[in-house]
């Protein structure tokens, strides 16, 4: 097992961050050929998700299509004027799995790994995990 935390820089309230080029800097140096990656978000306002990555309207797609569904609103109780990002954060998740082969990530050819930022800017972390 080995266990790596990166640090992630969001600059916006909302964005989504790639941090495949991370994960697979993690994996390279962990010289691990099969197992399974976890990554693991320790924060209630963020999550992780896999995506596209080669067209970066996808990611702002996903911004919009999270705003649609959950709108900062004055309504909500939490105090800290915040409760969309939890429910955001809620919704993707904070975990995500990803299989390793011959010293791989198995993605598509089209997926990327993202932060995803709810709450920013903030400084962050995200956890992995190989198994």
């Amino acid at each position: 097992m080995k266990i790596k935390k990166i640090p992630v820089h969001s600059s916006k309230r909302e964005e989504l961050i790639d941090i495949t080029s991370e994960v697979r800097q993690f994996i390279n140096e962990s010289n691990i050929q099969e197992g399974r990656l976890t990554l693991y978000v320790p924060h209630t306002t963020a999550a992780v998700t896999i995506n596209e990555n080669a067209d970066p309207t996808v990611a702002q797609d996903i911004i919009f299509a999270l705003n649609k569904l959950i709108p900062r609103m004055r309504e909500f109780r939490h105090i800290e004027g915040n409760a969309d990002a939890h429910v955001k954060s809620s919704i993707v998740g904070c975990t995500q799995e990803v299989f390793i082969s011959n010293g791989n990530l198995l993605l598509g050819t089209w997926q990327g790994i993202f932060f995803c930022e709810f709450d920013g800017p903030r400084n962050r972390n995200v956890i992995l995990r190989i198994d």
